[in-house]
């Protein structure tokens, strides 16, 4: 039986999305070897007189041990 261990984070970004969930990942595995997969949950856009200033998005990133 395997075991999987799964954190969430948020990552951001003034690029887009993507990269939003690209720096989150980045950042989990300076600590995190072996990363499996990345489950976005949710994203969301921060508005600053009526433009999208940042995207952040929240994810489970999961490892096996």
């Amino acid at each position: 039986m395997a075991i999987v261990k799964v954190i969430e984070v948020i990552g951001s970004s003034t690029v887009s999305f993507d990269d939003a969930v690209k720096n989150a990942v980045t950042e989990v595995s300076k600590t995190i070897r072996d990363i499996d997969s990345v489950f976005v949950k949710d994203m969301k856009a921060h508005v600053a007189d009526g433009k999208i200033s940042y995207t952040t998005s929240s994810s489970f990133v999961s490892w096996l041990p």
